[in-house]
């Protein structure tokens, strides 16, 4: 199989009142194409810190990033940016939904970046992939929580990526709510056969995926793989 994230020796440390504060320390890790993983451990664990190094969003004190075949770590910020938007998908807990933008202009965003053509075609065609094709023209304050995580996962897709990475998808949604949209991600990641990479709390979500990093302190504790199957389709036209 194709090695789409390659992480080796990868440390990242800050300087706090002179004294050297070690976030992550040592972690090792390769990750199929087309997989699911999941990232747990309690909080200050480090496990945000690795998936923003693993997406380009930060870089690393020492070790290496591999992302889809590129090396990250001697890049500059603008060269990071034009890879996360060639190959990376995001999905945040707060959504990061523009606040001026509809709904339908949210999804357009990295359309525009890449210069595409009919991105208004397309991005209306991926909310209603998502149930939200009546509701393109509503701005985030209009839409419940829910519906902006879906905006937020329509606009994720929108490049194509290779790699989807989730922070906490469902840390602001009701119960209810987070079931319909996890299975919606697993869905949607299904059908595109992009790379899913999960930073959770949430064990039962976390063990939805093929395999789990457990981090702590900073450190990689164990990487299991689990005999899960992607959650069944649902309809989603409801909200």
């Amino acid at each position: 199989m194709d090695i789409i994230l390659n992480i080796q020796n990868l440390t990242k440390t800050y300087q706090s009142g002179g004294n050297t504060l070690t976030v992550l320390n040592d972690i090792s890790f390769e990750l199929e194409s087309g997989s699911t993983m999941s990232i747990v451990g309690p909080s200050g664990s480090g496990k945000t810190t690795l998936l923003g190094l693993c997406a380009g969003l930060d870089r690393s004190s020492s070790g290496m990033v591999e992302l889809n075949h590129i090396k990250l770590n001697n890049l500059s910020e603008d060269q990071r940016a034009q890879v996360r938007n060639q190959h990376v998908g995001f999905i945040f807990q707060n959504f990061q939904l523009l606040p001026t933008l509809t709904a339908i202009e949210n999804v357009m965003v990295p359309l525009e970046l890449r210069g595409e053509k009919n991105i208004r075609s397309r991005a209306a065609d991926l909310l209603d992939k998502v149930g939200l094709a009546d509701r393109g023209h509503h701005y985030p304050s209009q839409l419940s929580g829910g519906e902006q995580q879906r905006v937020s996962l329509a606009r994720a897709f929108s490049n194509s990526p290779k790699i989807l990475f989730a922070d906490e998808p469902t840390g602001n949604l009701d119960a209810e709510t987070s079931e319909k949209v996890v299975k919606l991600i697993f869905d949607l990641n299904k059908e595109a056969g992009t790379t899913l990479v999960l930073v959770t709390h949430d064990l039962e979500l976390a063990a939805k995926t093929q395999r789990i990093l457990r981090v702590k302190g900073g450190s990689l504790i164990s990487d299991e793989l689990t005999t899960t199957e992607t959650p069944d389709k649902i309809n989603y036209a409801g909200r």
